[in-house]
């Protein structure tokens, strides 16, 4: 068989031309070739894209000034700022959602980073605090050991100085009526704020009338070694136990279940989360215990005696004086403000982890404003701040 060179010599044709000629014809087809490639290639890079960015998501930066310009990939926000407390109490949330956020409890016990745990001082209070400066002079030297939380009423505003412990401890409130439900909802709501400082370890809840018996040292000694949990749950017969019993709340609550105890306690954070993250006996509670069922007296006592029993001291850190009488303790004004008043309370004796003391109370109320004077005169002397 002849070549193409072969042929064109013999049909007289320059071979030089013949080259260029099929040259030319080979191009096009190489460029055809070279774009179907191009295409082909442009297709499965857009094709793998678009599969990986669900693994890699990109985030969209609306456009921001030169100076405030930030790199294209941020390092995710460390541990340390997301266990910092709020630095403002006041937030939008509704009840709903606070008390969802902060019964998320953690079940690892032991925490990665250095913690150390923290009082909550919860105020359940009308409007103004007049035992201010007595706190001010318990709490002075301390700071790191203790938080700070005020639910007053909503029409209440707070005129605190700047360089009070309580400026800004207001949280987001709402009316509580005494006796009703809205009273153990109010106790909740400081529970579910106090509970977003993780560092928060023991929780008291305080009115405005409470004072301090001995100072801080000793409290925060008296609660960290405590095995138990400071709430009265007593199973008491007669008109004002029992006799508050509604027998619609059985099965979830019967007779022998009922409890009554001091609205005022001191607890730990895994009875705080339980009590915040409560959608069982809450129903129950709010439905049947009602005037003449007073529920701040009955809710939380009967919910963890049936749940955490053993985790309960049954018995409150505050001193109340009911010897007078009537629907409500005694109230202490100026005249009863001696050293022999504050000898009589520490008289009596209770059990600490199991062991007799004298040590029972670590606060007292009811106080009235006029009381505060000779506190602080005594406060050095008596209470050791």
């Amino acid at each position: 068989m002849q070549s193409r060179g072969v042929v064109a010599l013999e049909e007289g044709k320059d071979p030089a031309t013949t080259f260029k000629s099929s040259h030319a014809r080979a191009l096009p087809l190489r460029l055809v070739q070279f774009l179907v490639m191009f295409v082909v290639l442009g297709l499965g890079v857009s094709m793998l894209s678009m599969h990986s960015i669900r693994f890699f998501p990109v985030q969209h930066v609306a456009p921001t000034a030169p100076s405030t310009i930030r790199p294209c990939f941020e390092e995710p926000s460390s541990l340390e700022s997301r266990i910092r407390p709020p630095s403002n109490l006041l937030h939008a949330m509704n009840d709903t959602e606070l008390l969802w956020l902060a019964s998320h409890a953690s079940q690892i016990k032991e925490y990665p980073f250095k913690r150390v745990p923290k009082i909550a001082f919860m105020f359940l209070t009308k409007g103004p605090l007049p035992m201010e400066p007595l706190w001010e002079r318990f709490l002075r030297g301390h700071e790191g050991l203790y938080s700070i939380y005020v639910h007053s009423l909503p029409s209440y505003k707070a005129d605190f100085s700047p360089t009070s412990v309580f400026y800004r401890r207001q949280i987001p409130s709402q009316v509580a009526e005494w006796g009703e439900m809205s009273m153990c909802e109010a106790e909740r709501r400081l529970l579910a704020n106090a509970l977003l400082d993780i560092s928060n370890e023991w929780f008291i809840l305080l009115s405005e009338s409470c004072i301090p018996l001995y100072n801080l040292s000793i409290v925060y000694h008296y609660l960290s070694r405590s095995r138990y949990s400071f709430m009265g749950s007593f199973d008491e017969n007669g008109p004002y136990g029992r006799g508050r019993y509604d027998g619609r709340m059985a099965p979830l609550v019967n007779l022998s279940d009922w409890r009554k105890g001091s609205q005022w306690f001191e607890i730990k954070r895994e009875l705080a989360v339980r009590i915040v993250g409560d959608t069982t006996y809450y129903p129950k509670f709010k439905d049947f215990c009602k005037p003449a069922c007073y529920v701040d007296e009955h809710y939380f006592q009967t919910m963890l005696s049936i749940e955490t029993p053993h985790l309960l001291a049954n018995r409150t850190l505050t001193y109340v004086d009911w010897s007078r009488g009537g629907a409500h303790p005694a109230t202490f004004g100026k005249a009863d403000i001696t050293e022999e008043f504050f000898k009589r309370i520490g008289s009596d004796t209770c059990l600490y982890n199991n062991q007799p003391t004298s040590l029972c109370f670590l606060f007292a109320r009811k106080f009235a404003p006029s009381a505060l004077e000779p506190l602080l005169e005594l406060a050095s002397k008596v209470f050791g701040f």
